[in-house]
């Protein structure tokens, strides 16, 4: 079977079926904006919400063949080996997708979502991971093609743009971002397509594609925070996440593959408003059982300590939760005989225990996992 070629001239679609999308934008919208309610709740969303937004990165990650689990990054960045060096490699490209999403928000306080960010998000992705030979936050000048690893042109699944015309198709997906839609939402469906079928980068794009969705929400003010969280949805829906979108340019079905959008934004706001719910119910909960628990002013300070960083050293905790290390030590012993911490890896030596927060984690996972 000939591979699905890319439907050159045809974004924006000249119309779309506006009576079959309808009954799907008003709920759809409705569960991002409360979504957005519950952000308004959340007193440090940076902080109560970073295992989600790890989560997120694992999630996405995961689409494109990565392997490590959330519960594996927080437990490297606390210190400890992976259990191969593939797996390390997996976890360095999550904390780089994590990171780009920062530096995003910082470009955009500046200047609308444009190439150039789209290139610096793509550069810090890819910084010293697998994909670093495959030039970093620059386009491609080269064909590529999708299917199975390391089959010829004849046997893809999906050609993209030719590279010489990607520089103009790219032009108008910028003009197409910053015009006044009939719908934001089905907008944003349009450009995460076009996006991807582009597939303007030799490496990165699907992880950039879907980091687009809270960045384009972000920006025309739908959500308060960069902080939406689409590809739970995806990873689970992946082979029908394919098909909508290859049924773009092999049947121009523009309006199927929105309706997809749509309904996965619809389902990822009511899982994201119940998650950033349940956290900021745990967080309220703590605040009230940890002073009862341990009769201390730095009571409040362990707790959003142990909010941000979910999974921990013990030394870390006594050395810079900013509370005195006598003070620290005994928190951590009440905690642990609380059973509110789990020790998960042992103390080795001269390292000291890893202490994880398992509520908070099943939370972020929506499963239990420790």
């Amino acid at each position: 079977m000939a591979p699905v070629r890319y439907h050159e001239g045809k974004f924006p679609p000249p119309s779309l079926d506006w009576p079959r999308l309808i009954p799907l934008i008003g709920p759809a919208s409705a569960a991002v904006a409360r979504y957005d309610g519950t952000l308004a709740a959340i007193p440090n969303p940076d902080v109560l919400l970073s295992p989600l937004t790890t989560q997120e990165a694992v999630l996405s990650s995961r689409i494109e063949g990565t392997q490590a689990t959330m519960g594996e990054v927080l437990e490297f960045e606390a210190g400890a080996t992976p259990s191969s060096e593939e797996r390390r490699e997996d976890i360095q490209e999550i904390l780089n997708y994590r990171q780009a999403m920062y530096k995003a928000e910082s470009l955009l306080e500046k200047t609308p979502l444009s190439l150039r960010v789209i290139k610096e998000i793509h550069r810090e992705l890819l910084s010293g991971v697998r994909g670093q030979s495959r030039e970093p936050g620059e386009f491609r000048r080269v064909p590529n093609w999708i299917g199975p690893p390391g089959c010829p042109l004849e046997e893809a699944r999906f050609v993209p743009i030719e590279a010489h015309k990607l520089p103009e198709a790219l032009g108008t997906w910028e003009r197409f971002a910053h015009e006044n839609p009939h719908d934001r939402l089905v907008q944003l469906g349009l450009l995460h397509a076009e996006f991807e079928a582009l597939h303007p980068f030799l490496d990165g794009n699907g992880r950039i594609g879907r980091m687009l969705v809270p960045l384009f929400l972000w920006q025309w003010g739908l959500i308060r925070r960069p902080m939406f969280y689409i590809s739970d949805y995806m990873e689970s829906h992946r082979e029908a996440y394919y098909e909508a979108l290859l049924a773009v340019s092999r049947d121009g079905d523009w309006t199927g593959w929105c309706r997809f959008f749509l309904e996965a934004l619809r389902v990822q706001a009511e899982e994201n408003l119940g998650k950033a719910q349940g956290i900021l119910d745990l967080y309220e909960k703590m605040k009230g059982r940890l002073p009862q628990l341990t009769h201390s002013q730095f009571a409040i300070k362990a707790v959003d300590w142990i909010f941000q960083k979910p999974i921990f050293r013990a030394s870390d905790f006594t050395s810079s939760a900013g509370i005195p290390s006598s003070t620290a030590r005994r928190f951590l012993g009440l905690l642990r005989k609380e059973h509110i911490l789990k020790e998960i890896w042992p103390r080795r030596g001269q390292k000291s225990a890893i202490l994880a927060f398992p509520e908070l984690l099943n939370l972020a996972e929506g499963k239990e996992i420790f």
